[in-house]
């Protein structure tokens, strides 16, 4: 079962690399200090994990892959290129094979004790994202006392991967399922333009939290905005939504790429992973 998981856990983070979506990397548009073959790489080592891993994933608590590819990452790529991923990914590869996601996440996020704090914290500090401010209670430069989803809850109403833990990954296995399911068919499996759509999605429906502790939350809103107008002129099939496309990744990448859509990324890749794992999606690459 680990190679089937890692099959998927690298194809849906490929699939998110690869697609030019609006203000992100991708194989046409690099950072100043971050290139697209630093996510293939990142993809590769995530799989090659699963791959050496001594037990089934469902045996182990996900903070134990999780770690170890965050220290993987760390070493060979020197930045943060994952995070988001894995901790969205690796509790949804601990669900038990024969269950589905919604059926079996709840058990596996009930289970991450406090020594899954500690592993989680470390992975964080390891990898450094942005825009993360110091808070009162079980701030990352401290040693928890809680386990994951307490410490979860603290940060659910301002970042969209925390509030996943909360609510047992609704909103991933939910819309984010549904809606690559749409793009999927909708595009007739054109893998790049359905996941752009799927980007789009995120961005429209939930104002993007890397933006929005970076700058702000009338920035992240704004973005928001942008990302609707972009679906309501008709992307990817009218010209004028492929020009508001055109125009809303200028001003996504403009400053410096502080408006980088991060978490939405990280929730289209999450989103890829669940639609694969439980066939809502097939695909042969």
């Amino acid at each position: 079962m680990n190679e089937q998981l890692a099959c998927w856990l690298k194809t849906a983070s490929r699939w998110e690399a690869d697609a030019p979506k609006a203000g992100n990397v991708h194989p046409a548009a690099s950072f100043v200090d971050l290139t697209h073959d630093d996510f293939v790489r990142s993809a590769e080592i995530l799989a090659d994990c699963y791959l050496n891993l001594e037990q089934p994933a469902e045996k182990l608590c996900p903070s134990i892959p999780l770690l170890k590819v965050a220290r993987e990452t760390r070493q060979q790529v020197g930045r943060n290129t994952n995070l988001g991923i894995l901790l969205l990914n690796t509790p949804l590869a601990a669900v038990p094979s024969e269950q589905l996601l919604s059926d079996g996440i709840e058990d596996v996020i009930s289970a991450m004790d406090i020594d899954a704090t500690v592993r989680l914290y470390e992975a964080i500090q390891l990898m450094q994202p942005g825009g993360m401010d110091k808070v009162d209670e079980q701030d990352l430069s401290t040693v928890p006392s809680l386990p994951v989803r307490e410490v979860m809850l603290l940060a659910a109403e301002r970042d969209l991967i925390a509030k996943q833990y909360v609510t047992g990954f609704r909103d991933v296995l939910g819309f984010g399922v549904e809606r690559a399911e749409y793009w999927w068919e909708q595009t007739g499996q054109h893998r790049r333009q359905a996941v752009v759509g799927l980007h789009l999605d995120w961005m429209s429906r939930f104002p993007d939290t890397l933006i929005a502790r970076k700058l702000g939350l009338e920035m992240a809103e704004s973005a928001a905005v942008k990302a609707r107008d972009v679906l309501a002129a008709g992307w990817p099939n009218a010209a004028a939504g492929q020009d508001a496309f055109a125009k809303f990744d200028v001003w996504l990448r403009a400053d410096g790429n502080k408006r980088n859509p991060g978490t939405s990324a990280d929730m289209t890749a999450a989103s890829l992973f669940a639609a694969f794992r439980d066939k809502r999606v097939n695909f042969s690459d």
